[in-house]
């Protein structure tokens, strides 16, 4: 389970790339914010309800009840995140989302607790949380009730955010680092040992279950180490782009939508570039995982791939 000591061991796998020594404290803005929450931090992917088809239910953007149900561990709703004061976080004030954001306590004396990557945004630097925390407040409301989560196990707990600046781009690697940490990518690509904590000696190697598919396949996040034979080692930085920021893997095999490209692909070009420099200096873990056709398993259109990358 997420303990204490969660922040210190992501630390450690990213090599102290969330460190920010050297950088320069951004003053928070709106639109920093929007960049990240419609970005890297993907919050749409899970605090937006989706169709059927798996795409987004634009009308509620933001707005909560995404079901996680991982019974008998918990079966959790995404919370409404935008400021309608009755069913959404508009009774907040900025630092009370921050914290809640990072440290996994809200206002009401709650516990934040698993999908939400608190041990993940518990590295957020100062400048970037509050950032979000502003956009948040400037979104139009959206009333939508959302059920209570059951939890069956510990939710965790957390320190207080160590702070800080965000990295300097002038270091690719540990900027990188830093991004892919808000955007939590070991929180789905990192298998989890037997109680359902994330076995960081497997840091990025995949496995984790992603979605029970009706044809009794199942979808698993893939490995993103450097291993060359199971993981993305011998991928091109285009191959590479490509899957970040377009849902699509080296093979032309279109990622499952959980992946959230489609936010990727709101970040800059070189916020991309740094992620892959940090993704080249990830330890190779050998764990190769089946892809499946999900889209026929779902019962939509067959899957057309697109063209493979080196």
């Amino acid at each position: 389970m997420i303990t204490l000591r969660r922040a210190a061991v992501v630390a450690a796998v990213l090599g102290g790339a969330i460190v920010a020594a050297g950088s320069a404290q951004a003053e928070p803005s709106v639109e920093r914010g929007q960049y990240l929450v419609d970005g890297l931090a993907a919050c749409g992917n899970c605090h937006t309800p989706r169709l059927p088809d798996q795409s987004f239910d634009t009308a509620k953007y933001l707005a909560g009840g995404f079901e996680f149900n991982e019974l008998p561990a918990f079966q959790a709703f995404a919370r409404n995140i935008t400021p309608d004061v009755d069913t959404g976080i508009g009774s907040w004030t900025e630092q009370e989302i921050v914290d809640a954001i990072r440290e996994g306590h809200t206002p009401e004396g709650e516990t934040v607790g698993p999908p939400m990557p608190v041990g993940m945004y518990n590295l957020m630097s100062d400048d970037d949380a509050m950032s979000i925390a502003l956009y948040l407040k400037s979104i139009p409301a959206v009333f939508n009730e959302v059920p209570e989560a059951t939890y069956n196990i510990p939710k965790g707990e957390y320190g207080p955010a160590p702070g800080g600046p965000t990295p300097s781009p002038d270091d690719p690697v540990a900027y990188g680092g830093y991004l892919a940490t808000v955007a939590h990518c070991f929180d789905c690509h990192t298998p989890r040992n037997e109680d359902g904590s994330p076995d960081f000696s497997r840091a990025g190697a995949g496995g984790f279950l992603m979605q029970a598919l009706p044809n009794g396949e199942a979808v698993y996040s893939a490995n993103i180490t450097s291993d060359e034979a199971t993981g993305v080692g011998g991928w091109s930085d285009e191959a590479l782009a490509r899957a970040i920021a377009g849902g699509v893997s080296s093979n032309g095999h279109i990622l499952f939508p959980i992946m959230p490209a489609a936010f990727f692909d709101n970040a800059t070009d070189e916020d991309i570039a740094a992620i892959i420099a940090w993704l080249r200096t990830v330890p190779a873990v050998s764990n190769d995982i089946e892809q499946v056709d999900w889209m026929a398993a779902l019962g939509m259109p067959p899957m057309q791939n697109a063209p493979e990358l080196p």
